[in-house]
């Protein structure tokens, strides 16, 4: 654990060390968002932010590198390196997306091409384990092609979730520490390979998102941009490829025989995920495209029930660790009687978010 420590500090000293001059670079080349009827903010922002993340994930694994409890995960490198490629190619999509707008077309190729490198290096979803319905190990050609949906939806969602200060940013870190707990357990009981990157790709995430929030919470000096929320959906979809779609081991369902490692991370990322889905039948019954953009997200309906930018941001995240915890637990403990506290938890945050507006705007 002293290990993934160090590494989860290096990368997030590393992402706020290189936040201070992209701030300076963005307002010289002029890569800034300004305000518009799509967005909440009031004044013009800086959006090299995913160039931050970037640093963060790349000092990350070169601090990993160098320490010996990691030399399992370096022994053949093929699968890191890829992730590696993988997020720089995502970067690079998201990054050309902020500064010239590309079509949406162009920008699922970006994402296709980075998810096709996670499958040639051989980090894809081998075994498929459905709740009630069995296990089933995919064929090649099919690995591939659910590896790389499995990373569009991931990178999608992200990239919706992104439109309050911080929002994006503080669910993935939860759900990447929570998911980096989940494979720390794993390997602790040896049912997971120490060669995994799942664990080690986990913790750099988290670590860059909280190097990063410090800047980007409301109000925001930086903003992720599309390089910054694709990265973190690409590597999201990484770490939960390693552990969920590459563990045959039924270890993961001893508490709960429903929990498949890879309906953990949908459980996780249920905010994100939700959003997503909301999103795209809302723009289908509305005959739009997809990709266009809108102002009933959740975070905005959040913000029309009253809640202001912060709490609105807050009340999410605390929706993601309400359902890390519900996942985490049984994992844990081998049973599910503590879950009584995560509902009485889960009901008073419901509560919260639909009746807090009107309580305090009376008081």
């Amino acid at each position: 654990m002293t290990a993934y420590l160090i590494v989860l500090a290096a990368a997030a000293i590393s992402t706020a060390v290189a936040v201070i001059p992209l701030r300076v670079l963005s307002r010289r080349a002029d890569a800034m968002a300004h305000p518009s009827d799509r967005s909440v903010h009031a004044h013009a922002t800086p959006v090299l932010g995913g160039t931050a993340l970037l640093v963060g994930l790349l000092v990350g694994i070169g601090v990993a590198a160098m320490l010996p409890d990691f030399d399992a995960v370096f022994v053949t490198p093929s699968n890191i390196l890829g992730v590696v490629a993988a997020a720089i190619v995502m970067w690079l999509t998201g990054l050309v997306d902020d500064l010239r707008d590309i079509s949406p077309p162009a920008k699922v190729a970006g994402m296709v091409l980075s998810g096709s490198i996670l499958t040639l290096v051989g980090l894809t979803i081998i075994y498929f384990r459905v709740p009630f319905l069995g296990f089933t190990v995919l064929p090649a050609d099919l690995s591939a092609l659910v590896t790389v949906l499995w990373v569009v939806g991931m990178a999608n969602a992200v990239n919706l979730i992104d439109g309050l200060d911080g929002l994006a940013a503080g669910i993935v870190a939860i759900a990447s520490g929570a998911f980096f707990f989940y494979g720390y357990q794993l390997l602790d009981v040896g049912v997971l390979d120490p060669s995994n990157v799942g664990p080690l790709v986990a913790i750099v995430t988290a670590g860059a998102c909280i190097g990063f929030l410090p800047f980007n919470f409301n109000p925001a000096s930086i903003f992720m941009g599309d390089s910054g929320a694709l990265l973190l959906g690409l590597l999201l979809a990484s770490s939960t490829v390693a552990v969920g779609g590459q563990s045959d081991d039924p270890f993961s369902g001893q508490a709960w025989f429903f929990f498949a490692p890879l309906v953990i991370p949908l459980v996780i990322l249920a905010v994100p995920l939700l959003d997503t889905v909301l999103a795209i039948v809302r723009r289908a019954r509305q005959r739009r495209g997809v990709s266009s953009a809108d102002k009933q997200h959740l975070h905005h309906r959040l913000m029309d029930l009253g809640h202001g930018h912060r709490r609105a941001v807050l009340i999410l995240w605390a929706w993601t660790a309400v359902l890390s915890g519900f996942v985490l637990i049984p994992v844990f403990t081998g049973r599910g009687d503590a879950q009584v506290p995560i509902g009485l938890a889960a009901l008073a945050l419901l509560l919260f978010t639909f009746f807090a507006p009107s309580i305090l705007t009376r008081r």
